[in-house]
């Protein structure tokens, strides 16, 4: 596992390569690292994640809490002192979320308590499902490559198994790391990039930036199917 993860952290898209290249036996198969660091991320996202609910002593003593926020993206949902407020979700996700607000102030930090639980429980498994079309959109742009759908699938899993790893730094409560960690994102995906599908830099550039916006148009409505499936269900 360390001289899987070492390699994968420090030189981008070699640990694929050596797996394309038939060196495997040294390392972890693909699937196996990446679920084994989502794992982790996804724990330290779920205890790390804390509800802002002020007055929770209050609600439960039975009486409404203060202010409950609950923020998606750069949406947010807000019930302060009995005012419901909503900005920059859909109607019907705020109607929703208002529903489910408007209930006995003890039922609230249960009923948030129980949305988060089920929201960062679906994290895995959106990614998870994310994960195949990343590799078709990389089979798509790089269809002269001569590789197989399976050989792009161990890249998109070794590209987001580093993903997870940032993930997990992001989480500490260090400015300077978490902007590190967001910046080393792209960086390292166009390094991989460049290791196992070699070409010049500009036409990678472009095919990054294909891939990049086919990806995005696959994971918003992913995303939002989650969320919808939490809120309404």
């Amino acid at each position: 596992m360390w001289r899987s993860l070492k390699l994968l952290l420090i030189r981008p898209g070699e640990l694929t390569r050596e797996y394309l290249d038939g060196r495997r036996r040294r390392y972890v198969l693909p699937l196996r690292l990446y679920l084994t660091i989502s794992l982790i991320a996804l724990l330290l996202l779920r205890v790390l994640t804390v509800v802002d609910i002020a007055g929770a002593e209050a609600a439960q003593a039975g009486k409404p809490p203060r202010v409950v926020k609950i923020s998606v993206g750069f949406g947010e949902a807000e019930l302060r002192e009995g005012v419901f407020s909503c900005t920059n979700l859909p109607a019907w996700v705020c109607e929703r979320l208002k529903r489910r607000l408007d209930i006995e102030p003890k039922l609230i930090l249960r009923e948030i308590s129980q949305f988060v639980e089920r929201s960062l429980a679906n994290v895995g498994a959106a990614m998870f499902v994310l994960l195949p079309g990343f590799a078709l959109w990389l089979r798509l742009v790089y269809r002269n490559r001569g590789l197989n759908y399976t050989e792009h699938l161990v890249f998109a899993l070794h590209v987001h198994a580093f993903w997870f790893v940032m993930l997990g730094l992001m989480l500490v409560d260090w400015m300077w790391l978490t902007a590190l960690a967001g910046a080393a994102v792209p960086l390292y995906t166009l390094l991989a990039m460049r290791r196992v599908y070699a070409g010049r830099w500009w036409p990678r550039l472009l095919r990054a930036g294909a891939v990049s916006v086919l990806y995005g148009l696959t994971m918003v409505p992913t995303l939002m199917a989650l969320f919808a499936w939490v809120v309404l269900f």
